[in-house]
This record gives structure tokens, sequence and C-alpha cells, in this order.
């Protein structure tokens, strides 16, 4: 297992100044705060951007994809289990693993898709390597979900579509909820969508800016 502690700009002191500006960002779910203090977003990029990993930026991992900055990435999470943690989560779009992470130090059973396979490989890797086993993988094109693995009571998804896909809402059990970015480049906002018995509620959270959401594996 690699060493998570991290040295000069990677260290835990660096890590903790995030936080804090995570608070001053108005991140106030401590579950969220604790996990994002302690998994090493550096092992997550390339090593010559490491010096940067705990700058609240996006900052790019190759094949024209990002590490999201570490306040959506929270953000996000919070919105997922502002309820109550669920049992287990569809994430669409492993990217660099990172929100894999964070998923997987809170609940039990992450399932994760991805559609460029040389970003998830490197991925699984990364979370092999500082001892994260609670995730399964498959190289998919994300608007599909995983419907063999469903139904969820969480789905994240770290790619902008124009609408929100429909097979991603079937995947959802009662009560469960959709946190995903919609829109075209520039005009993108986060929403949460909660499946009730009879129809989908939604809501738009604030405005982002995510990588599109494309069809078809790479």
């Amino acid at each position: 297992m690699k060493d998570l502690t991290g040295i000069g700009m990677t260290s835990q002191r660096t890590r903790d100044r995030l936080i804090v500006h995570l608070k001053e960002l108005g991140i106030k779910d401590e579950r969220v705060l604790s996990v994002m203090r302690k998994v090493p977003r550096h092992l997550f990029m390339a090593e010559a951007l490491s010096s940067r990993a705990y700058e609240n930026t996006s900052l790019p991992i190759g094949h024209g994809q990002t590490i999201s900055q570490p306040y959506m990435v929270a953000r996000m999470t919070e919105l997922l289990i502002e309820d109550g943690l669920p049992e287990n989560v569809l994430e669409v779009g492993t990217g660099s693993g990172y929100q894999s992470a964070i998923l997987a130090s809170l609940i039990p059973r992450v399932f994760s898709v991805e559609r460029i396979r040389p970003l998830q490989e490197q991925a699984k890797r990364v979370l092999a390597d500082i001892g994260v086993r609670n995730i399964s993988f498959k190289h998919s094109d994300g608007g599909w979900g995983w419907k063999a693995c469903g139904s969820y009571q969480a789905i994240l998804a770290a790619a902008a579509p124009a609408e929100i896909p429909m097979k991603l809402l079937e995947q959802l059990t009662i009560g469960a909820r959709l946190i995903i970015p919609v829109g075209k480049e520039g005009q993108q906002v986060l929403q949460r969508v909660t499946r009730t018995e009879s129809a989908y509620e939604v809501e738009t959270i604030e405005e982002v800016s995510f990588v599109p959401f494309l069809k078809g594996r790479a």
C-alpha cells in the first residue's frame, strides 16, 4: 500500500488548509470533510501536478478530462448523503478515481462506469494502492448506467448531458437521488433529482462547469 501522508505541498497541513477553505465556501457535512481530509488527492493525478493537488481547482488528467475541484466533489457528495447514507451508489464517470475514493469511504458499495478505458484502469490501480476494495468497475457509456447491478439508492454523475438520461432515472430506487450537472457548455447547472412513487422531483442547486457527457466507449 502506498504512503498516504505526503510531504511539502501534499502534507497533512496542506490538506487541512483545504478543509478550512471548503468550510469557508459553505461545506458543512463533517463526514464529507473528514473523508476529504484523509483521501490523498495528489495520488490521483500526474506527479508533476501533485504540488497543486490541494488547491481548490480542477486539473487535467489526460484524455481531455479533469479531476473535479475539491469544492465540487464535496458539494456533490454532501447533496448525495444529506438525508442519510445509501447502501449503494452508481458513479457515472470514474475519471481519476478521486470522487470514487470519497464515495467508497462513506458508502458500502460503489459501482463506477467510465467510457475511457485507460482512465479507468489507472484509477483502479491507484484505488488498489490505497486500499480501497469496495468499488466495482465497468467500461461503459455512462448513459446506459449499470442496470444489472441496480437499482441504486443514489447516483452521481461527473459529466454534463444536455438533458438527464432517462435510463439513469429508471435505475433509481424510490426515494433515491441523482446528483448531476446538466446543460450545454457555459450554461450548466447542478441538479438533484429525487425519485418519488409517481414522479421525479428536480432541484437546481448552482451553476457549474463540467466536461460534456459523451456517448460511446474509448
